[in-house]
C-alpha cells in the first residue's frame, strides 16, 4: 500500500502533534506517523513546566555554560508568547497557566549566581527580577525561611500534559492531517524530488502491515529516537537519552500559583488545576542498555528510590506543607538533550526536504520549534535565526 501527502511528520508527541497543526491550518495535506500513541513519551511523561528561565542543568555548570544555554532564549520567548494563545486558536483548553515562575537561592552563593543568571537572561530580552527572601514570600507565603532571595518571571507557569499533544493532534485531524499510530517509521530513501517513507504498522490483534508514504518533505519529531532516524539517511544528529523522575501527590487546596525551581538543587514543583503538586526537576532514574550497550530506548527506565527520596527532600526543604501531602504516584520518563545542551532545529545535513528538531526543553519550546519548522517546510526564511540551533553545527560527523 501507498499513500501520498506534502509532508510526514515522525513523532506524535507535543513537538509533532502542533506541527502538524501549524502545517494543516495552511493547508498542508500532512501524515503523522507515531511509533506508538499520541503523547505515549516524554511529552506526555514530564511535568509539565513551561519555564523560561535557565534551568539548574544550564547553570550549575558555570556561567559560561549558562551563557551558551542563553543563546536559545529566542525561542523560549517566542514559545512563551505561543503557549499564551495557543489553546484558544485551537478551540480546545491546553490547561496552560502562566502565573509567573520562582527560582529560588537558599545561600548568599545561590542568590549570587542567581544576579548573574538573570543579567545573561535580561540581556536577551527576558522579563526577569530579583526579589530578596520577604519580598518573594510576600507573593508566595508558602515558602520557607530558608529561602533568600528569587528570581523572579511572570511569563513561566505550565501546560497540562495529559491532553495538550492529543488536544493538537484533534486540532490537525480537522483539518484534515492524517494520523497514524501504532505506525514505525522503518526506512526513509530519497525518490524523485520528495521523500518515500517506509512504514510497519502494528495492529493492536498482532497483524503488521506495510506502507509506503511519499512525501515532498520530511520532519523528525521523534524525540529520543531522533539519532536512529537520522542515521537512516546517514546523518549524524546527536542527541542524548535522558531518564528522569517524577511525582504527583493527592489532591489539595490550591496554594502554590508558581512554577517552583532552585538555583542551587534539582526541583520543579507547581499545582495543577485539579489540585494535585507535581515534583520533579531532573533526579535520574536508570536506563537500561541494549545487549550492545546503548540506551534502550524501548524499555522502560529504573525508578531509583534515592531519587524519590532526594526530589521529596528538596521539595519539602523549600515548600514545608508538602511534608504532609501524600504523594499518589511516582513515574520515570525519557527525554532528550544535546552534547552542548542547544536546540537541534532546522535541516537535516545532506537530506533535502529534511528538517528535524529536538533537544532544549523540548516540551516547552515545542510551540516555536513547530512554528520555525512550519516557515521552513513551507519555504519561508524562518522567522528566528536559527543558525545557533543548525544540526549542521555537528558537520565534521557528517562528513
Amino acid at each position: 500500500m501507498t499513500e501520498r501527502c506534502d509532508v510526514v511528520v515522525v513523532g506524535g508527541g507535543l513537538l509533532g502533534c502542533v506541527l502538524a497543526w501549524m502545517l494543516a491550518r495552511e493547508g498542508a495535506d500532512v501524515v503523522l506517523l507515531e511509533r506508538d500513541q499520541v503523547n505515549q513519551h516524554a511529552s506526555g511523561q514530564n511535568a509539565g513546566s513551561l519555564h523560561f528561565q535557565l534551568e539548574y542543568r544550564m547553570v550549575e555548570a558555570g556561567l559560561e555554560s549558562a551563557r551558551r544555554a542563553a543563546e536559545a532564549m529566542p525561542l523560549h520567548l517566542d514559545s512563551a508568547s505561543l503557549w499564551a494563545t495557543l489553546g484558544d486558536e485551537l478551540g480546545e483548553s491546553l490547561g496552560v497557566i502562566q502565573n509567573g515562575g520562582l527560582m529560588l537561592a537558599e545561600s548568599a552563593e545561590q542568590a549570587k549566581l542567581l544576579e548573574a543568571k538573570s543579567d545573561i537572561e535580561r540581556s536577551w530580552g527576558l522579563d526577569v527580577r530579583m526579589m530578596d527572601g520577604d519580598e518573594v514570600r510576600a507573593i508566595a507565603p508558602y515558602l520557607s525561611d530558608t529561602v533568600v532571595a528569587a528570581a523572579y518571571c511572570p511569563i513561566e507557569g505550565k501546560a497540562d500534559t495529559r491532553t495538550a499533544a492529543p488536544a493538537l493532534a484533534r486540532g490537525a485531524m480537522r483539518h484534515g492531517a492524517r494520523v497514524r499510530t501504532r505506525t514505525a517509521v522503518t526506512a526513509m530513501n530519497r525518490k524523485a524530488g520528495g521523500w518515500a517513507v517506509s512504514t510497519e504498522e502494528h495492529a493492536i490483534h498482532g497483524r503488521r502491515s506495510s506502507n509506503i508514504v511519499h512525501a515532498d518533505s520530511v520532519v523528525i519529531a521523534g524525540g529520543v529516537w531522533t539519532t536512529e532516524l537520522g542515521d537512516m539517511v546517514s546523518a549524524h544528529l546527536p542527541t542524548i537519552a535522558v531518564a528522569l523522575t517524577m511525582t504527583v501527590t493527592v489532591k489539595v487546596p490550591k496554594f502554590i500559583p508558581h512554577l517552583v525551581q532552585h538555583a542551587g538543587a534539582k526541583l520543579s514543583l507547581k499545582q495543577s488545576g485539579d489540585g494535585n503538586i507535581l515534583i520533579g526537576g531532573g533526579w535520574p532514574a536508570r536506563l537500561l542498555n541494549t545487549p550492545e550497550g546503548k540506551p534502550d530506548l524501548y524499555s522502560r527506565p529504573e525508578l531509583l528510590r534515592k531519587s524519590v527520596a532526594g526530589n521529596a527532600r528538596a521539595a519539602s526543604r523549600v515548600v514545608p506543607a508538602v511534608q504532609k501531602i501524600p504523594a499518589l504516584r511516582t513515574w520515570v520518563g525519557t527525554t532528550t538533550l544535546t552534547p552542548d545542551q542547544l536546540p537541534l532545529v532546522g535541516p537535516v545535513p545532506n537530506a533535502p526536504g529534511m528538517f528535524v528538531a529536538t533537544g532544549g526543553s523540548a516540551f516547552t519550546l515545542g510551540p516555536s520549534f513547530a512554528r520555525v519548522l512550519t516557515e521552513l517546510v513551507l519555504g519561508r526564511p524562518p522567522s528566528i535565526d536559527l543558525s545557533p540551533y543548525d544540526p549542521s553545527r555537528y558537520r565534521s560527523q557528517n562528513a
